[in-house]
């Protein structure tokens, strides 16, 4: 009861002298400070907004001109040719004394100044939007830079040297391009070409010939006609119809983990690592609402799209029934807290003041020493979200759209993020290689229920201080994750620290109120439900095998000595690897990002390519000259390359004939080429894991200060999905998973194949064993 009163601002009672009002001054406090803190968000916005609407002009260079035309005219030099005694005509006659011809003169002048600033604004923008279209740069080799790309980087540099904020960029930024369908045809022709034997590519050739010369003209207008319109043409409908539209479980199917450091260990306190990490994240969501982040350039020079930061926080995927919802708030002041089957609501801030990391480890070990039992059906309720979308969406319908289980799930679904703790311990032990693989299992699933998968992110924090995330795919992609998760691990090991003990710094507030407890009204329905969401997710969870290994031979310093990218060494060792394990090349999906267009996401890069295959059937005939092994090799990288390349600057193959699929659909014209091509199972999928984004430690002094990067789910039932993270110069952490229902793979059987790709492709090279 103490909870619910100091929640009352006033109380009154009817006495036969009148009405008594009785304040509470406490709660009119918090009430005042909560009002100035969100007028103070509001102007920081309204600021914000304006600073980032004249980039890269400045309100400093608006009274430049202002003062530059007035001081001109005092001079008697007419900087407007005219212009100004002509907008004076245009200006209303009145009788006010402010109505003088000096007034109406200096009204003129800063008309004439403020259209002169935007109309500079304007143009320098569009003249920034056509630097940034240019895309020459990626394709020269390193080391050999052409005078105009000099001449370009110069002009960029310029035009962006003013301190930008992390949507500055964002009007300047070029749309994603459509590519011509011949070349998109011919590209795609080219990738399947290892794939099919000869009868089965003349006939890929006839349908698509077919579908280039009768049907693509007319879906490739309306695609023009949509990029013209939309701000990117593929990121709306890739987010609608591969993420919010698939019915199946989002747990390890759309799900991905992240891993904290595994070479070092802050401490072992479980509720401090959490309130240094808590904090941290919404210090980090601070600086996103005040745009302090800076924005990621490539090269340093080239600025990449933030959009898909925006719903980093206060995010949640709300299920229905044939299409989920992403519901994104504005603000949130509290997270949502699992521990034991209990559900608890921890406030982040104390009034206007966000609450100390010693603040919240108190918190966090008050539910950590709360020895309540769960509610009947509480312990397994996040189940839910772990099983069939459809289900959920029935379920939320029937039992939580009213009362108290209404308002228990409203305090989860727009907590800022979700938060477990859990009851087990994941580390990784460089002296037992399974420790990595299950470390990496508790994170992409855990025990089906003690995760809210459709959050943006859950926090997961093990009882030795170990942590980790699972991460709701809709929103945006790995990167901008790996943004927030740098910065947070940086800041809770550099900047907040801890005491000797393993303690949060400084001394809690004893007074604060302790964590609520969510109350729910499950009936025996509801429970069943749950139930049968839950043998869903434990039968998927159950089936997926995952081989998560550090490759310690060597890393990025000695591919570098082989003078070719590391991606591309990483996925022609992956090709080799496959056809060890396999003895036959698939499909290959490698990630690769368009953020260097407006709101662009993805692209599919095919690693499987003839030259790889070329280089793989060498290798494995075992009679090739180790130079001519070499060449193959190089012509390989340079195909990989080139490849990723125009799938960065949109020239790619699979976005395009995705969007021209779903024109076709929603004008009913049947393309046989068009289904095929859609239907193909991508038996390999891969990924590379960015680091190092955000520089704020050196990683040559610190380098066991190595996260092991994360992974997800195989997306085919016979295939394996490859996660990877270069981590520094001497170290690769490779997440591979596959699914035990499939005789076909192995996880850990292709984790030992990829192995020893890699040193067989070091060898080739002649490269000393003491280098490595």
């Amino acid at each position: 009861m103490a909870e619910a009163h100091q929640a009352v601002a006033f109380q009154f009672t009817v006495t036969p002298d009148g009405v008594d009002f009785r304040l509470s001054r406490e709660a009119l406090k918090h009430i005042y400070l909560s009002g100035i803190n969100s007028w103070k968000k509001r102007l920081i916005r309204i600021k914000n907004g304006i600073l980032r609407g004249v980039y890269p002009g400045s309100p400093t260079g608006w009274m430049v001109v202002v003062m530059a035309t007035v001081g001109s005219s005092y001079c008697n030099v007419d900087l407007s040719m005219g212009l100004v005694c002509r907008i004076q005509k245009c200006l209303p006659e009145g009788y006010s004394p402010y109505q003088t011809p000096q007034t109406k003169a200096l009204l003129s002048m800063a008309i004439f100044a403020t259209g002169a600033w935007a109309t500079g604004i304007f143009f320098l923008r569009q003249t920034l939007k056509l630097l940034l279209s240019y895309h020459g740069w990626i394709f020269e080799m390193h080391g050999k830079t052409s005078h105009v790309t000099r001449v370009w980087a110069i002009c960029v540099r310029l035009l962006s040297s003013r301190r930008p904020m992390l949507y500055s960029f964002q009007t300047s930024l070029p749309t994603l391009p459509v590519p011509s369908v011949p070349a998109t045809i011919q590209r795609y022709l080219e990738s399947v070409r290892p794939l099919l034997n000869e009868e089965q590519f003349q006939r890929m050739e006839m349908l698509a010939k077919e579908f280039q010369d009768k049907t693509a003209p007319r879906l490739q207008k309306y695609l023009v006609l949509k990029s013209w319109w939309a701000t990117n043409y593929v990121s709306d409908w890739w987010e609608e119809y591969i993420y919010l539209r698939g019915r199946s479980p989002l747990m390890v199917n759309s799900n991905y983990y992240v891993m904290d450091f595994v070479l070092i260990k802050p401490t072992e306190v479980q509720a401090a690592r959490l309130g240094n990490i808590v904090h941290s994240m919404i210090l980090y969501r601070r600086k996103l609402d005040r745009e302090e982040i800076k924005p990621m350039m490539a090269m340093g020079i080239v600025p990449m799209c933030s959009y898909q930061m925006e719903r980093m926080f206060n995010t949640t995927r709300i299920p229905g029934k044939e299409t989920d919802l992403l519901q994104h708030l504005g603000d949130s002041r509290h997270v949502a807290v699992y521990h034991k089957g209990r559900f608890f609501k921890v406030w982040l801030y104390k009034g206007s003041q966000l609450l100390k990391p010693c603040d919240l480890e108190m918190q966090f070990q008050r539910i950590l020493d709360d020895s309540s039992p769960p509610q009947p059906g509480e312990e397994r309720l996040a189940a839910l979200t772990a099983g069939e979308r459809v289900d959920w969406a029935e379920a939320r319908q029937a039992f939580f759209s009213h009362g108290k289980n209404k308002a228990a799930l409203e305090t989860v679904e727009r907590a800022a993020f979700f938060v477990t703790l859990d009851e087990e311990s994941h580390t990784y032990d460089p002296e037992d290689e399974a420790s990595l693989s299950l470390y990496g299992k508790a994170l992409l699933h855990g025990s089906c229920y003690n995760r809210w998968f459709d959050k943006s992110f859950t926090l997961i924090a093990f009882k030795n201080g170990q942590l980790g995330l699972n991460t709701e795919h809709a929103w945006a992609d790995a990167p901008i994750i790996g943004h927030l998760w740098e910065f947070v691990l940086a800041t809770d090991t550099f900047h907040l620290g801890y005491t000797e003990t393993g303690h949060c710094l400084g001394q809690p507030n004893h007074a604060l109120e302790p964590p609520q407890r969510l109350q729910w009204d499950i009936p025996e329905q509801c429970q069943t439900a749950i139930e049968r969401s839950y043998q869903v997710a434990k039968a998927l969870a159950d089936d997926v095998e995952l081989y998560c290994f550090q490759f310690m031979p060597f890393g990025k310093g000695l591919i570098k000595k082989c003078r070719t990218s590391p991606d591309a060494f990483v996925q022609i060792s992956l090709q080799l690897a496959h056809f060890r394990d396999r003895g036959k090349f698939c499909l290959t999906y490698e990630a690769s990002m368009t953020r260097m267009f407006r709101e662009g996401r993805t692209e599919t890069v095919r690693s499987c390519t003839s030259e790889s295959s070329a280089f793989v059937q060498a290798m494995m005939d075992g009679h090739h000259m180790k130079a001519d092994l070499q060449d193959l090799f190089r012509k390989a990288s340079e195909k990989h390359q080139n490849m990723y390349r125009l799938a960065m600057t949109g020239a790619g193959i699979d976005r395009h004939l995705f969007c021209l699929y779903l024109v076709s659909k929603y004008l009913g014209v049947t393309s046989p080429f068009l289904a095929e091509v859609l239907s193909e199972p991508w038996c390999l999928s891969t990924s590379q894991i960015a680091q190092f984004q955000i520089r704020m430690f050196d990683p040559n002094k610190y380098p066991n200060h190595l996260g092991a990067g994360g992974g997800f789910g195989p997306v085919a039932d016979d295939g394996y999905g490859v996660s990877y993270m270069i981590a520094g110069e001497n170290t690769i952490f490779f997440h591979v998973s596959s699914k035990f229902s499939s005789s076909e793979t192995n996880a850990q059987r292709f984790g030992n194949h990829i192995r020893q790709a890699l040193l067989d492709i070091a060898d080739l090279f002649q490269v000393p064993k003491a280098a490595r």
